[in-house]
């Protein structure tokens, strides 16, 4: 699907945010692909991002595809907007195991204020979650 870019520049905002996640980078998460209305973001495996089984913990199989929901939703958006998650669903379908894990984030429907999204994350090839989400376009953001 062909999304409209409203901001040439999307590309380097969107790199240039991820790099101030602190949140990302503590759980070691790449931001792999950034494209109009797509966006991958790798995650290796670590044990201490585990639950008692020894899967990826779901709280950061959620954090990690919001992430990548959010920025694909910000490639589409105006210049100078910034970007906030409304509401999302997970399903949860396979055990997160793995060596390395994919969050790919995609745009459904991106209007000017909400964009409806969709994500997943994929370990080896398998879908280990799906996430539909909504964001919002945010123009009084803080500096940071």
């Amino acid at each position: 699907m062909t999304h409209m870019v409203r901001d040439p520049d999307f590309e380097a905002r969107i790199r240039a945010s991820f790099a101030t996640q602190k949140f990302m980078a503590t759980l070691g998460a790449r931001l792999e692909r950034v494209a109009p209305g797509e966006v991958t973001i790798a995650l290796p495996f670590r044990a201490d991002l585990t639950q008692q089984n020894g899967f990826l913990h779901a709280g950061v199989v959620t954090s990690v595809v919001d992430s990548a929901c959010g920025y694909a939703a910000l490639s589409v958006m105006e210049p100078g907007a910034d970007v906030l998650s409304v509401e999302f669903k997970v399903n949860f379908l396979a055990p997160a195991q793995g060596s390395e894990f994919l969050a790919v984030g995609r745009v459904v429907r991106a209007g000017r204020t909400l964009v409806v999204v969709s994500g997943e994350l994929l370990a080896g090839g398998t879908v280990v979650a799906l996430m539909q989400g909504t964001m919002i376009a945010r123009f009084d953001s803080p500096t940071v």
